[in-house]
């Protein structure tokens, strides 16, 4: 079956309530959120009557919540244990224990940039951070994000996610891959199962437990990280198509994180959400061109 989401927003009056009914109106059977801003340290307390709520109409509409994801905070970097890096520790393991509250088994979390200290501090320290976050295991697994190499970022390559997965050595850990990160990155997908065969052998597929499905808007090895619609840019519909019905990732999450698309309504320039149209192409395998002006006409 074909698990397919995106993200969706997460707000302090409907908190986990208002993500299911907003993946819902999308058509997905998942979905992925921040359980606050990414940006900054803002939290509502976790409202366990929602979480109920929310809980019975997931159960309702076919949602397994063990496949829905949380994502971490673009504000921790684990990587560089400068001043903040007591910060990101502690923060991520609050991020953690929300997660456990909401009933939530899984975290995407970039692994974080050196910002100067070198490639081999900065898996140091993401190692020994992550040991200390993982040794109490609170029933949420991590799952690092392929990266695209921008700037100092770590997670650019197989080898990198190797590193810490070996020397973390917890079950706890596991991968979610990005399609735009990896193409930007230097990984042709058009000759995915190359790469899913390295992966497999250096990582194990099983490591892999959600998978952010992103077209790209520069060209292979560009280390951007510029997602683009799906379709509408270097990676192209089929392939994507490929990788989303690849029968190894039958029972993994599949989330989109695509740009919102810009149109003029009441003379105001405002911006709309473009998953239930990618979600409906993606079901249909059928790409449709005029998508993007479409929504911008509706």
């Amino acid at each position: 079956m074909l698990i397919i989401g995106s993200h969706v927003s997460f707000n302090k009056n409907e908190q986990l309530l208002g993500s299911v009914k907003e993946a819902l109106g999308y058509g997905s059977n998942t979905f992925m959120f921040y359980t606050g801003a990414p940006q900054n340290t803002n939290r509502s307390d976790i409202n366990e009557s929602l979480i109920k709520e929310a809980d019975k109409l997931m159960k309702e509409n076919g949602i397994d919540k063990n496949k829905v994801i949380v994502h971490a905070p673009y504000i921790i970097n684990l990587a560089n244990d400068s001043k903040s890096y007591d910060f990101s520790i502690n923060f991520l393991k609050q991020e953690i224990d929300r997660c456990a509250k909401l009933g939530i088994k899984n975290i995407v979390l970039h692994p974080g940039s050196h910002v100067g200290l070198g490639e081999l501090k900065g898996l140091d320290n993401i190692v020994f951070a992550l040991k200390e976050i993982l040794k109490d295991d609170k029933g949420v697994k991590i799952l690092l994000e392929t990266m695209a190499g921008k700037g100092s970022e770590l997670g650019k390559t197989t080898d990198e996610l190797k590193y810490i997965i070996d020397n973390v050595n917890r079950c706890n850990l596991g991968v979610c891959l990005d399609t735009c990160h990896l193409h930007d990155s230097g990984v042709d997908l058009n000759n995915f199962e190359e790469y899913l065969k390295e992966f497999n052998e250096k990582i194990g597929i099983d490591k892999i437990g959600c998978i952010h499905v992103n077209d790209s808007m520069n060209g292979i090895s560009s280390h951007k990280d510029r997602h683009a619609n799906i379709g509408f840019g270097n990676i192209g519909f089929d392939t994507l198509i490929n990788i989303i019905y690849n029968p190894l990732f039958e029972d993994i999450p599949k989330i989109l994180e695509t740009p919102y698309v810009t149109k003029m309504d009441d003379s105001k320039e405002r911006v709309y959400a473009p998953y239930k149209s990618e979600i409906d192409m993606i079901k249909n395998k059928k790409f449709n061109s005029n998508m993007i002006n479409e929504l911008r006409v509706n």
